[in-house]
């Protein structure tokens, strides 16, 4: 039997190549909301990080999400993220 291909994703907090079930997704609509999308399945530009807080102080401080989705992200998606990591522990 052929084994199935896992599909790998960098995060943007510590540049690492995981598993993309591993990782957290937020995505930018075609509208230009920005949300968590815990399925992966959402239509949008998306981008991934960690299930760590150590990578999501980077990605907060080095402000990495803004430039991927070239724009500012609200405070309350950093701290939905932050809540969503601090539940999975």
């Amino acid at each position: 039997m052929k084994q199935k291909k896992i599909p790998m994703r960098r995060c943007n907090g510590c540049n690492e190549q995981k598993p993309k079930n591993e990782l957290i997704r937020i995505v930018r609509s075609p509208e230009g909301e920005i949300s968590l999308d815990l399925k992966g399945k959402a239509s949008g530009r998306g981008a991934y990080i960690c299930n760590d807080l150590e990578c999501l102080r980077k990605v907060r401080k080095s402000r990495r999400i803004d430039r991927t989705f070239e724009m500012t992200i609200p405070d309350t998606v950093y701290d939905s993220l932050e809540e969503q990591i601090k539940n999975n522990d």
